[in-house]
């Protein structure tokens, strides 16, 4: 099982900093959260705390993901980069390739693309983007984004995008991988139909294995049962060696952990602090031995 750290809602001047030792401690990936802008008034719930309260404010900083993966990699040469996830259907396909493209090649084939579809009307609205039929919008989406990174002229005429013979170079010399998050049935169908790996957020570990078992049913389904698939986890309940060891019995293949959280500090936590946290959590779990 791989270990990522998240490093959402932090102060983003810690971003380059926490990179730097995550890799020397032997971190394996960093997940990069997205969020667009806080509106005043929601006109949906969130769907991932239980009363449908967002949680973070009008002030938690926020970094673009894509160009804090393209500042940290500068910095390191083994970590891997992932959003954690990205939300597709407020931009644009071809800008959004552009932009993907540039990091794969710019950190050395070291960045995933985690995506999802994104839960708040107002961020496609104010976007410009249709919010109906966003998840077939989405599809189109990530067909369009990995044909475009496969290199070479490409054209495209579908229901939502259309356009004629172009290239954008270079291209990665190296396949980036899709990780498609949501919680859902037709979020988990897409995953196995489409994706590199599954992505979640907070779950427990009961919730886990039973997502992680109906996706491989649906990997099957789609004749995908023996193809390379991540499944990344955020577990909310499993702690400990034993906790962890739970976790990869249940195929969880990478961690996505917190580790100041788990001590008690908060995301606003000092950059020292936080970096004793991820030394001391790379010796409990990732240098002790226990998946040997």
């Amino acid at each position: 099982m791989k270990y990522t750290l998240s490093v959402a809602m932090g102060p983003i001047d810690q971003l380059i900093g926490l990179a730097k030792t995550a890799e020397e401690v032997g971190f394996d990936a960093i997940a990069l959260p997205d969020s667009l802008f806080f509106m005043e008034k929601a006109a949906s719930d969130y769907p991932y705390t239980p009363d449908g309260s967002r949680m973070w404010n009008a002030e938690t900083p926020w970094v673009d993901p894509l160009i804090a993966a393209g500042a940290m990699g500068a910095v390191t040469s083994t970590l891997r980069f992932y959003t954690n996830v990205l939300k597709l259907g407020s931009r644009n396909p071809l800008l959004l390739a552009r932009q993907v493209g540039s990091v794969a090649n710019l950190t050395g084939n070291r960045f995933g693309l985690g995506v999802g579809i994104g839960w708040a009307p107002e961020e496609f609205e104010w976007c410009g983007a249709p919010y109906k039929r966003r998840g077939a919008r989405v599809d189109e989406m990530i067909e369009v984004i990995r044909a475009v990174l496969a290199g070479g002229m490409v054209e495209h005429h579908g229901e939502f995008f259309d356009f004629d013979r172009l290239q954008m170079s270079p291209a990665p010399s190296a396949p980036v991988p899709f990780y498609v998050g949501g919680h859902t049935e037709v979020a988990l169908k897409r995953a196995a139909r489409i994706g590199d790996g599954w992505t979640s957020a907070m779950m427990t570990g009961a919730q886990l294995a039973e997502t992680i078992g109906r996706i491989k049913e649906l990997l099957a389904e789609n004749g995908r049962a023996d193809v390379p698939f991540e499944y990344q986890s955020v577990c909310i309940d499993k702690f400990g060696v034993d906790g962890h060891r739970e976790l990869a019995d249940a195929g969880v293949t990478d961690n996505i952990v917190v580790p100041w959280v788990f001590e008690g500090l908060g995301f606003d936590a000092p950059l020292d602090k936080k970096q004793d946290c991820l030394k001391r959590y790379a010796d409990t779990y990732i240098h002790s031995g226990w998946q040997e």
